[in-house]
C-alpha cells in the first residue's frame, strides 16, 4: 500500500508540507520512497516561467554529457539548483550523485516557435536523455519542462526531506504532489517512483491496475515518442489523461468516461449516450481494472481526484479558500490544514472527479450522471 497527497495553494507553500502530512499516514505506506511533483514555483525559478527545467540525479560524467548535450543544441544554463545533502544519507539510500534542478534558456530558433513545437522539443530532449543515461545509470531525467521540478529517491519520505533539504526557499510551490512509496513489487528503478509526468499532466495512483497490458499496448501503438517507460502499471494514468486532452482534445470531465465508463444500463438515460457509447467503443482498450485512486495536476494547474469503478481505496479532499489538499486520509488534511472547516470534506466515490482549479476557491463535483461540456 502507498499514500498520496496534494496541494492546491494561492501562495507558495514548502514541500515539507506535504511530506510531514504524508509522515502522518505513515501507517499506510512503508517508507520505502518518496517522489513529489512541484509546479506554479515562488522563489527564483518562479520569475521565469517560461525557461524549460530539467531536474533528475546525475553523476559526474553524466553532468559532462548533460553539458555537451544542452550545449551542442544551443541550450544555456539561467539557473541551477543543486540540493547537497544536510545529513547523512538515510538507510537504504544510495549515494548516487548531484540531484539538481536546473532552468535553461531556449535558443533562438526554438524560441520562435510555436507552443506545441517548444512542447514537443522538451519532451524528445527529456526522452534522448532518458535513454543516455539508462545503461550507465549516470542521468535520470524526471522532467524537462517550464515551472516545475520533480525530485525521486529511495528511503523515508521524511528522512528523504531532511536529507536534501528539501524545505529551502527554492523549492516553495502552490501545486505539490507526493506519493510515499517506492515500487517494491519489482527491482527498485526510480522511474517506476510515483508522480508520473508528460509534457505538463501528472499523476500519481494508490493501486493496481490489472488492465495495465492491454492499455500499455495501445498507447504504445499510438506512435508518441512519450509514451514509453511503463516501470509501473501506474504510469498509464498519466498518460491516458495526456492521451484525453491533448488527442482527443476533451476536458477533464471526460476522463472518468475513458477509464470508467458507465454501464450500458447506466449510460441509456444519460443526455449525452450516444456520445458516450461512441467514447466507450472507440477508448475501450484504455478502460482501467483493479483498485485505484488517482490524483493529478493538468497544465493549467487545475488539481483533481478520481476512484475506480469499486472504490477500493481511500481519498478525500478538503480546505479552505486559499489552499486544498487531496489526501488518501483524513489525518492528512488534519496536519496540513487544521483550520479548514472539516463537514466540507469530500470523499470521492466511484462517479465523482472531484477538482480544484488554479485560483483555489472551492472543490467542485463532476459526476458521470451529469451532461457534459463539449469539447470542441
Amino acid at each position: 500500500m502507498c499514500r498520496l497527497f496534494a496541494l492546491s495553494s494561492r501562495d507558495p507553500v514548502s514541500p515539507m508540507r506535504a511530506i510531514e502530512a504524508l509522515n502522518v499516514m505513515k501507517e499506510g505506506h512503508d517508507g520505502s520512497g518518496v517522489g513529489l511533483f512541484l509546479s506554479d514555483l515562488g522563489g527564483p525559478f518562479g520569475e521565469m516561467k517560461d525557461a524549460p527545467i530539467l531536474s533528475g540525479i546525475f553523476t559526474d560524467e553524466g553532468l559532462n554529457c548533460l553539458d555537451a548535450y544542452m550545449g551542442e543544441r544551443g541550450f544555456v544554463t539561467r539557473k541551477t539548483l543543486v540540493l547537497e545533502p544536510r545529513t547523512k544519507a538515510p538507510l537504504g539510500t544510495p549515494l548516487r550523485g548531484t540531484y539538481m534542478a536546473r532552468a535553461y534558456e531556449m535558443p533562438a530558433d526554438l524560441k520562435a516557435k510555436s507552443k506545441a513545437e517548444q512542447e514537443l522539443a522538451f519532451m524528445l530532449m527529456r526522452v534522448e536523455l532518458r535513454r543516455m543515461g539508462e545503461a550507465a545509470e549516470n542521468i535520470r531525467v524526471f522532467s524537462f519542462w517550464p515551472d516545475t521540478i520533480m525530485i525521486k529517491e529511495v528511503g523515508d519520505p521524511m528522512a528523504i526531506g531532511e536529507y536534501l533539504g528539501l524545505d529551502r526557499p527554492e523549492l516553495d510551490c502552490r501545486r505539490i504532489l507526493a506519493q510515499g512509496r517506492q515500487n517494491t513489487n519489482y527491482a527498485i528503478n526510480l522511474y517506476a517512483c510515483h508522480p508520473f509526468f508528460l509534457q505538463g499532466v501528472c499523476t500519481m495512483t494508490n493501486g493496481e491496475n490489472t488492465a495495465f497490458v492491454p492499455i500499455r499496448e495501445y498507447l504504445l501503438s499510438r506512435g508518441f515518442p512519450g509514451y514509453m517507460g511503463y516501470q509501473s502499471d501506474s504510469e498509464v494514468f498519466a498518460h491516458i489523461m495526456h492521451y484525453t486532452i491533448n488527442r482527443l482534445q476533451f476536458g477533464i470531465e471526460y476522463y472518468k468516461h475513458i477509464i470508467t465508463p458507465l454501464s450500458d444500463t447506466e449510460m441509456e438515460a444519460h443526455a449525452d449516450r450516444a456520445l458516450l457509447a461512441r467514447i466507450k467503443q472507440t477508448c475501450r482498450k484504455l478502460i482501467i481494472d483493479g483498485p485505484n485512486c488517482v490524483i493529478g495536476c493538468l497544465p493549467d494547474k487545475t488539481m483533481f481526484m478520481v476512484q475506480d469503478r469499486k472504490k477500493l481505496r481511500p481519498g478525500v479532499v478538503g480546505g479552505k479558500p486559499g489552499i486544498f489538499a487531496f489526501s488518501s486520509e483524513i489525518c492528512g488534511l488534519d496536519a496540513a490544514i487544521p483550520d479548514r472547516d472539516q463537514n466540507a470534506d469530500f470523499q470521492p466515490m466511484h462517479l465523482d472527479t472531484a477538482i480544484v482549479r488554479p485560483q483555489c476557491q472551492e472543490v467542485t463535483i463532476c459526476n458521470q450522471l451529469q451532461s457534459l461540456p463539449r469539447p470542441h
